[in-house]
């Protein structure tokens, strides 16, 4: 039986650190469209990975939110999301393998014979088939992302939260990933927030640009097209489009 489509839903939603006198995002909007991909632009600092790690349950107590967050598919978000930030964050004393298995480290059920099966086809999916007992210190950059993503995939949640996850690397590695990334989680539906207009317009079936202090969101209308896209001119014309809303928050 195929697994059921989640999509996630934001409305008027308001986010404030306790100790700030100003909310973060404040009427804020969102609609991310069951498994597909949903792709967040905005400034630094404008409250995009407050978003995130909110969603991810990663932010303590001393935040204040209201507004409504409605589900399609699941009945909570806890236990039901993965988390893929830009730094891959591999632990440096495992290999591979188990760094693509660690999150059962914390998990009440065992790694069967069958995890273990599919962690090694994981690996084999992104492109490091024969790596799995290397240690993270002896690959490069983009193996090591790619190493990320397996891991995330091994956790096999319909939600999953990407922060940045190919900022760091060259232009070539980024392309390969970003195609790697799209093939790999189709079925799932995924945030990203990302400063590339170029990576959001490949990647993504909406897109959303956050303005103003404390920020909204702005969606902007894609073409109907499956992703990875291949950049053309209508695409560079909406990148344009892109710089130009961003540049409002740069005067």
């Amino acid at each position: 039986m195929p697994k059921q489509k989640v999509g996630i839903s934001i409305c008027n939603a308001s986010l404030q650190y306790q100790d700030s006198n100003q909310a973060i995002i404040e009427h804020f909007n969102l609609r991310m469209p069951l498994g597909k991909w949903t792709a967040i632009l905005g400034k630094s600092g404008c409250g995009k990975t407050s978003l995130l790690r909110y969603l991810a349950g990663l932010l303590n107590e001393n935040v204040l939110w209201s507004g409504d967050i409605t589900l399609h598919g699941i009945e909570t978000l806890q236990d039901n999301i993965a988390y893929m930030a830009q730094q891959d964050l591999l632990m440096p004393w495992l290999n591979v393998i188990d760094n693509v298995c660690f999150a059962f480290k914390f998990s009440d059920r065992r790694l069967s014979d069958t995890d273990n099966k599919r962690a090694f086809q994981l690996i084999d999916l992104v492109g490091l088939g024969g790596q799995a007992l290397t240690m993270p210190a002896q690959l490069s950059g983009g193996m090591r992302q790619r190493v990320a993503l397996a891991r995330t995939l091994m956790q096999d949640k319909p939600v999953v939260l990407m922060d940045e996850p190919f900022s760091a690397l060259d232009a070539v590695t980024r392309h390969r990933l970003q195609g790697l990334a799209a093939q790999v989680l189709a079925d799932k539906t995924v945030l990203l927030i990302t400063h590339d207009p170029q990576e959001a317009l490949r990647l993504s079936d909406a897109l959303y640009i956050m303005q103003g202090s404390p920020a909204g969101a702005i969606s902007l209308t894609l073409p109907n097209t499956a992703i990875p896209r291949v950049f053309d001119a209508q695409l560079a014309k909406l990148q344009q489009q892109i710089i130009d809303s961003l540049e409002v928050d740069y005067v």
